[in-house]
C-alpha cells in the first residue's frame, strides 16, 4: 500500500501553506538560497524545481502565464526566473537544487537546512 506518501501538511491549512510555499520560492529565486526547517525545504524544493522545468521550455506566453499563476505576488521574480535562473539549467535533466543540513535550532531543536541552486 502507498498510504501517507504525499505532500507534507506542515501543520497549516491549504491557503496558508500555498502562500507560504510561494513566498519561500520567491525568496529562493531572488536571493539564491533559503534557510528554514528541513520539512519546509523539502516542500519548497518540489515547487521550485517544477518552476525551473517550466521556465526551461522557453520564454513563450503560455509558460510565463503558468509561472505567474504559481507565483502571482511578484512579476519581477518570474522575469528573473526566466532570464537568469532557468538558462543555467537548459542542459540539466533535473535536480536544480541542493539541500545542505545545518545544526539544529537552539530554541526548539528543529532540524534546519539550507536550500540553494546547484
Amino acid at each position: 500500500m502507498n498510504h501517507q506518501n504525499g505532500r507534507k501538511k506542515l501543520n497549516l491549512k491549504g491557503p496558508h501553506k500555498r502562500a507560504l510555499m510561494r513566498n519561500q520560492v520567491i525568496h529562493l529565486i531572488e536571493n539564491g538560497s533559503l534557510k528554514t526547517t528541513t520539512a519546509r525545504v523539502k516542500e519548497v524544493r518540489r515547487l521550485a524545481e517544477k518552476l525551473v522545468t517550466l521556465a526551461k521550455k522557453g520564454n513563450d506566453f503560455n509558460a510565463i502565464r503558468r509561472a505567474k499563476q504559481l507565483l502571482p505576488y511578484k512579476f519581477s521574480t518570474v522575469q528573473k526566473l526566466f532570464k537568469e535562473v532557468a538558462p543555467k539549467y537548459v542542459d540539466r535533466p533535473g535536480g536544480y537544487t541542493r539541500i545542505i543540513p545545518m545544526p539544529q535550532r537552539i530554541s526548539d531543536t528543529a532540524k534546519i537546512s539550507r536550500l540553494e541552486w546547484v
